[in-house]
């Protein structure tokens, strides 16, 4: 049997070649199924997105315009708008604390100033996003980014509880924003590199599900401070946010497929046998796959500095294909998924149950995206979802305002987005390889952001016109979606591990041994070594 310290060399297996055994199968092998404590603790590093949700969507409640009425004895001389009226003759609803728009006073300040601190939470996220992708493929990897990132954040949204105007809170949400472009992309990752392939699909809907969990939250939390300041949002939001963090830190391992990408094989196996004790098993047997591996792979993800994964995908035009379709049909997407909460006060209906009925649109969402990916093809699936989306979306600008029909149509049209954001992000996983995989997820999220980065203003728009909002909503993720149709299908294919691997399986090389065979009867078999 060979050594764990020594590096097998396959060389051939019964007149077949042999390959070094990929990463997926070395892991599989080692770490046995996953378990249930496994299993629990890759849902509870999914409830990332909670704390994400919370922060993308906040602003729906926080920068709300409230109502207003005449304090005058004659309602007919009441304007359209409070900006036409003198002072003294008019009066919000509420106390003026409650939102940042009766705060400050920005509803007569024009949708630009209106739409600021939302855009400036997306600007931040956007570049975030460009900026720290690569971390967690090279030199942070994933645990470590997505505790910099939920700290960061969290610490953030405490500080945005004490803005004094609203300048110094559109400078604290791109803080923010920032924070948090990495929390949902690491979470993602790192939870579906902890377990084995049969629970992937599983464990990436968790997180979609705990995203829902932490947007159905925020009309609860609202509702309850209906009366009180804003800046409470934002408090009990993100001191548990900070302190959950602290909870993963001590808890959650590294992805052993990213050790092994970069060459720390060590950590790997340690990692690997954490994995394996805490599913109920033990590694008896030599690590002669994981060394393999290492061998193969202990070049992947080294030189080349932060932007090295950016430059392998630049230099390869298959690579560029893929993102730059994925990310074009996101672009889309992700204006209608960011925009259509934030849009729903220009339905005419009733704030906190509209929010509500868009939050519960994401649990079936979730469901049938997890459906979806088991049983349909991933890229027919986007094309066809992006263009109901399209159509619901266009049906609200011809729909009358505070129609039943109208609401329907609006939580049909977020809900058809909903599950075309998950397959999206899922699908994106299997598209790119191991070495560059974070990178690649990162930046279709940031395309998704990008989307976002727009919607505050339209929806400002669409106050007076809803053709601006909801017409161009339903023309971009219609019409971008057809994109995904250029991307190749991926269902029931092995993730890879490096861009030399993807490669090889685009041109159909085969023949080699099974690695898991190979590996097995390498253990019994030393002249194989």
């Amino acid at each position: 049997m060979a050594d764990e310290t020594t590096a097998p060399l396959l060389v051939s297996y019964k007149g077949k070649p042999a390959k070094a055994p990929s990463i997926d199968d070395a892991i599989e092998t080692y770490m046995g199924a996953t378990g249930a404590g496994q299993l629990l603790k890759a849902i509870l590093l999914a409830f990332s997105w909670a704390f994400d949700a919370q922060q993308v969507f906040i602003s729906v409640f926080t920068d709300a315009e409230p109502n207003w009425h005449c304090t005058g004895g004659d309602d007919s001389s009441c304007a359209a708008s409070p900006c036409a009226l003198p002072p003294g003759t008019w009066a919000w609803d509420r106390p003026v604390e409650t939102s940042v728009v009766s705060e400050w006073a920005l509803n007569c300040a024009g949708p630009a100033i209106v739409s600021l601190p939302a855009s400036s939470f997306f600007a931040g996220c956007l570049a975030g996003g460009f900026l720290l992708t690569t971390l967690a493929d090279s030199l942070l990897g994933r645990k470590k980014m997505l505790l910099v990132s939920l700290v960061s954040m969290s610490v953030a949204g405490v500080l945005t509880a004490f803005s004094p105007n609203v300048w110094a809170y559109a400078a604290l949400r791109f803080v923010c924003g920032f924070g948090r472009s990495m929390v949902g992309t690491c979470a993602l990752v790192l939870s579906t590199e902890l377990v084995g392939k049969r629970w992937r699909d599983t464990v990436s809907v968790a997180g979609f599900a705990c995203f829902t969990v932490g947007f159905l939250s925020l009309p609860a939390l609202a509702y309850t401070f209906r009366e009180a300041s804003w800046r409470n949002m934002y408090l009990w939001t993100s001191l548990p946010s900070l302190c959950y963090a602290i909870v993963l830190y001590f808890i959650v391992q590294e992805s052993p497929r990213w050790l092994l990408v970069r060459g720390r094989k060590q950590d790997a196996i340690d990692t690997v046998r954490q994995i394996a004790s805490l599913n109920g098993g033990g590694i008896t047997s030599s690590f002669s796959m994981l060394h393999a591996c290492a061998m193969q792979h202990e070049n992947a993800g080294d030189a080349g500095g932060v932007f090295a994964t950016l430059h392998s995908m630049w230099e390869r035009r298959w690579a560029l294909r893929r993102l730059a379709a994925i990310m074009t049909a996101s672009f889309g997407v992700g204006m209608v998924y960011y925009g259509m909460p934030l849009n729903v006060g220009n339905l005419g209906s009733n704030l906190y149950l509209s929010v509500t009925y868009n939050a519960l649109a994401e649990f079936p969402s979730s469901i049938l995206s997890w459906l979806l990916m088991g049983r349909i093809n991933r890229r027919s699936s986007v094309v066809a979802l992006t263009t109901v989306a399209g159509l619901c979306s266009l049906a609200c600008v011809v729909i009358p305002e505070g129609s039943g029909a109208r609401m329907a149509a609006e939580v049909f049209s977020f809900f058809a987005t909903c599950t075309a954001f998950n397959v999206i992000l899922m699908y994106s996983i299997e598209l790119f390889p191991t070495s560059v995989r974070n990178s690649a997820v990162g930046l279709v999220r940031q395309a998704l952001v990008l989307g976002g980065v727009a919607a505050p203003l339209l929806v400002a728009l669409g106050r007076e016109r809803s053709f601006w909002s909801f017409g161009v909503f339903g023309l971009s993720v219609g019409c971008l979606g057809l994109f995904a149709a250029c991307l190749p299908e991926t269902r029931g294919r092995s993730m890879s591990d490096t861009m030399d691997e993807e490669e090889l399986k685009q041109d159909g090389a085969a023949g080699a041994v099974s690695p898991i065979t190979a590996a097995s009867d390498m253990d019994n078999h030393a002249d194989l070594v």
